[in-house]
């Protein structure tokens, strides 16, 4: 492998610069020494890139697109409540995460964090399914264009026929918009962080402003008060309703950990990736709440059925004009391709981590770094074509494209809640989380939950391991409500099943 020559340059004297960012640098550059790597990633970003990073992953506005109708469909306005209620139980994830991210800031955090918590074993298992889920993410985020393009302009669906993501034409186009989006970003990651933080934070700020006008705009055209959120739809019993409705708001905030993927390449991390972790989170779910809230209200229509097939895009055209609605899908487009990059790189950073332990195959071509862009360009181009090689699912069986969105999130979740009860199993036993006294590169003391780490730990576990089975509970009305093809609806459970026997099968080969 090769490393990446010091960041910080001499000054006159010869000795390494210590003014403000290098100082930083320098001590994240002995921090990951401390724990047996040199630093081959180039230390580029400041805080706001390692905002963006989580943010953007989190891509609210790519989600909310891609799936408010979905919520509205099974769960009816009621289905906002499940907002906060996600919120505030990734929040207790996060928090966990932002202890972790001052103690272990290292490129591929879920595996590093679950490594150093229990053992090898259990971490390479937590890296495994992380690796997937993140890569099959990519295909979802990618996908979502298919929803947002052919609403700004027709000519976006350039197979023709009807642009649905369920029907034939639909799907093929999206697998082709997809693949186009996916070799954008692969190009952007081959040639390095500067860019792809740069082209992130570029798009975050234009999320933001997106998101921001768009609340403010559907609030200021409402057409009912916000009792409509008291409302229910469909039809049996509702809590089986809002549990399938909540699937939208779990789908969204995950990615937030994204910060602590990208310590290696961020400036003081220890003192800047906790912080952002929650702020990315905190802000998603803020816009995120004022988004469906703002469309429940201006919506022309509640019964017709159009909020449950067109969405936001339905609400934003009908509302505010074909033009500015039109405007304003542009820029959910910037996010969706803003998000497809920065979940791209997330991928790549993990399968770079784990390679660097040697536990994956191919390690070696895997984790080498070019020294001129300080990145890891063979984990990148694996990632997108993977992540191209599952869209030919969606292409092959467009009725699976729910399924597949649903797998990894399962996959995330799973690896999240053995994070959790790692480090929940190391409150009990007594042990420390990290090093005890250890402070950041400012010399202040690490971010830490206190006496209140024991409680948000416990909860955030519950919390996981619920969603995770409420995700991954087959469902038929959900994931095959044509009938007819019973492995979508076991869909999830079958595709871990075989996620988990490879990565069992390649342990025991190895061994």
């Amino acid at each position: 492998m090769t490393t990446s020559p010091s960041l910080a340059p001499p000054d006159r004297a010869g000795e390494p610069r210590t003014d403000g960012p290098h100082r930083a640098a320098a001590a994240g550059d002995r921090s990951l020494t401390e724990f047996g790597y040199p630093q081959q990633l180039h230390r580029t970003m400041g805080r706001f890139a390692s905002f963006a990073a989580g943010f953007s992953f989190i891509s609210v506005l790519t989600t909310v697109f891609q799936l408010f109708s979905f919520g509205y469909g099974f769960a009816g306005p009621a289905f906002f409540w499940s907002w906060p209620l996600v919120l505030g139980g990734q929040l207790l994830v996060a928090a966990c995460f932002a202890e972790l991210a001052a103690r272990y800031p290292i490129s591929g955090s879920i595996y590093q964090w679950a490594t150093r918590l229990a053992n090898a074993t259990y971490g390479w298992f937590t890296g495994w399914l992380m690796v997937i889920g993140q890569i099959v993410v990519v295909t979802a985020a990618a996908l979502a264009l298919q929803v947002v393009l052919p609403a700004v302009w027709p000519g976006f669906q350039l197979l023709g026929g009807d642009p649905a993501l369920t029907t034939g034409t639909g799907a093929a186009n999206a697998v082709l918009l997809g693949t186009a989006l996916i070799a954008l970003t692969t190009l952007v990651n081959v040639i390095g962080i500067r860019l792809m933080s740069v082209i992130n934070s570029v798009g975050v700020t234009a999320e933001l402003a997106g998101i921001v006008l768009i609340s403010v705009l559907l609030l200021t055209h409402s057409e009912r008060t916000p009792t409509v959120v008291l409302h229910t739809g469909g039809q049996g019993g509702y809590l089986w309703l809002f549990l399938v409705g909540s699937f939208t708001a779990a789908y969204v905030m995950i990615g937030f950990d994204s910060a602590g993927e990208m310590s290696e390449e961020t400036r003081a991390p220890r003192r800047t990736a906790p912080r952002t972790i929650l702020l990315a989170l905190a802000a998603a779910g803020l816009g995120g709440g004022l988004l469906i809230l703002g469309a429940l209200l201006a919506a022309p229509e509640l019964t017709d059925g159009r909020l449950a097939t067109e969405g936001m895009s339905y609400v934003l055209t009908s509302t505010l004009g074909d033009l500015p609605g039109r405007l304003l899908l542009a820029d959910v487009a910037v996010a969706v391709c803003v998000g497809t990059l920065a979940m791209q790189t997330a991928g790549a950073r993990m399968i770079f981590s784990m390679a660097r332990d040697g536990v994956l195959p191919f390690s070696r071509r895997l984790a080498a770094v070019s020294p001129r862009t300080g990145t890891p360009h063979l984990p990148a181009l694996v990632t997108g074509g993977l992540a191209t090689g599952f869209l030919l699912v969606n292409l092959l069986a467009p009725s699976a494209f729910l399924a597949l969105e649903t797998t990894c999130i399962v996959l995330v979740y799973t690896a999240y809640a053995l994070v959790v009860g790692a480090m929940l199993r190391r409150r009990l036993r007594g042990l420390p989380i990290g090093t005890e006294g250890e402070r950041d590169e400012h010399g202040e003391p690490l971010f830490s939950l206190g006496r209140w780490g024991l409680p948000v730990n416990v909860l955030a576990l519950l919390y996981g391991v619920a969603m995770t089975v409420n995700l991954a509970w087959p469902r038929s009305a959900v994931y095959d409500p044509a009938g007819g093809h019973w492995y979508l609806q076991w869909f999830s459970l079958l595709f871990l099943a075989a996620a988990l026997a490879a990565g069992a099968a390649y342990r025991l080969r190895r061994r």
